[in-house]
């Protein structure tokens, strides 16, 4: 599957956006307008103005439907949630060369919310997922303190864990000494 420069943006947009979730007690990764600010400024979110609490209060809302899309059970349910999330950002794909980028597609109109514009952009690179057939591929964490959000992009679809070097090697880690402590009692 070829996933082009903006897709991939849109890609780490939208996992980084899901992962601000509160869960199990954490608090909000997007507790203030200024933290939407940072995360506008992070992933250089073009074209979206002043930010302000109507703001953050709409992002907080497709967040959650992102989450869901995350959660979709097959490919029928998250083609639904992902049309109507298109959908109610009032899409309107154009060609654009910017910020030193060659020609792409953007789905969001121009002066839309940051709101729309991540439900616009994020909400086609993940239906690109589901054109694909590669819907799997939009995976949770499975560590079992975790369950943070991330895309497969590995060549065989086998990655577990949001990151190896932390919630991967801690598993592995844990499952070592297990071992070694069953075998020495």
């Amino acid at each position: 599957m070829l996933i082009t420069h903006d897709t991939r943006c849109a890609l780490d947009a939208v996992v980084d956006l899901v992962n601000t979730v509160p869960e199990d007690g954490t608090s909000d990764g997007l507790p203030d307008v200024a933290a939407l600010e940072d995360f506008v400024g992070k992933h250089e979110i073009s074209d979206v103005g002043v930010l302000s609490e109507f703001d953050l209060s709409a992002v907080r809302k497709v967040r959650a439907r992102f989450a869901a899309i995350f959660a979709a059970p097959d490919s029928r349910s998250a083609a639904s949630l992902i049309n109507e999330l298109v959908a109610a950002a009032g899409t309107t794909p154009r060609l654009t060369d910017h910020d030193g980028y060659d020609w792409h597609v953007h789905y969001f109109a121009p002066g839309a919310s940051v709101a729309d514009h991540l439900a616009a952009d994020c909400g086609m690179a993940l239906a690109f997922f589901v054109v694909a057939g590669e819907e799997e591929r939009l995976r949770r964490c499975e560590a079992p303190d975790c369950r943070h959000a991330f895309v497969d992009l590995s060549r065989n679809r086998s990655r577990r864990y949001c990151d190896s070097r932390t919630c991967g090697n801690r598993l592995h880690v844990a499952a070592y000494r297990a071992r070694r402590k069953e075998a020495a009692g």
